[in-house]
């Protein structure tokens, strides 16, 4: 039996410290999908801190390539890593040092384990609202790009401060977010330009895979839960003491500063 309590035990004591691992060892090692899923719940378990929500991870074809897996990977977003909008981000000793700009579904029903998929209309149906959002992602593994999807799922994702802005007050459910125009700032400059089709075609289609996955290896999404959806940008090289701002156009704005 694999020890996930103690690969959870050794993420957690390597994210507090901003200190990093090659790999985990043999003994508390993930070898699958379910397995990587199993010692995420045993890190969330283990942290003190309840479950905000969740990211989706390389939604994108080139993102996938970065980080060597084969598909999308989900994690938990904690309440301790979750920021209000123009929060400050602590980067720190963090090796990704990059910002993100994602939307973000807030759910107000449950989605529990079933033994047949959720489609589009029923993930959409559970959700009441649309965020704007800016991940900050980080990981425990010196190389996070060679460890695999099971051990990057381990480690929830490569999650670690998410800024996350009130509902969007704006109608969006006829939006076609596919084709939404996103724009990233650094310090009042344009840097990245992309739309939702970054993120499995359509941030849509990205949260019915997530509501899937999530029921199958991590025991579904509770309502008052959110997803983000993937990054809509090439993600923008950050630094202390940069200004961020993501511009979602008609959906507005979301902004952070980087120290």
């Amino acid at each position: 039996m694999t020890d996930f309590d103690a690969a959870a035990s050794l993420l957690l004591r390597n994210w507090a410290a901003t200190t990093r691992i090659v790999e985990l060892p043999e003994a508390m090692r993930p070898r699958t999908r379910a397995e990587g899923y199993e010692a995420a719940a045993a890190v969330a378990a283990a942290s003190g801190s309840a479950v905000a929500g969740w990211k989706i991870a390389a939604t994108s074809e080139a993102g996938q390539k970065h980080i060597n897996v084969d598909g999308p990977i989900i994690g938990r977003i904690l309440t301790s890593r979750l920021l209000p909008q123009e929060s400050a981000v602590t980067l720190g000793d963090n090796i990704m040092r990059v910002a993100e700009a994602e939307f973000a579904f807030g759910f107000a029903k449950d989605l529990p384990p079933r033994d047949q998929p959720y489609s589009q209309a029923e993930a959409l149906d559970a959700v009441g609202s649309l965020h704007l959002s800016i991940e900050v992602p980080d990981s425990r593994y010196q190389d996070f790009t060679r460890v695999g999807a099971a051990q990057l799922i381990a480690d929830t994702a490569c999650a670690s401060w998410l800024v996350l802005g009130p509902a969007v007050d704006r109608p969006w459910r006829e939006l076609d977010l596919s084709a939404h125009a996103v724009k990233g700032l650094l310090n009042s400059a344009v840097k990245a330009e992309g739309t939702g089709e970054a993120v499995l075609g359509d941030p849509k289609r990205a949260l019915t895979w997530f509501v899937n996955e999530a029921a199958t290896y991590c025991g579904g999404v509770k309502a008052g839960q959110f997803v983000t959806t993937g990054t809509c940008i090439v993600p923008m090289a950050v630094a202390p003491g940069d200004e961020v701002t993501v511009d979602y156009g008609v959906l507005g704005t979301i902004s952070c500063r980087i120290i």
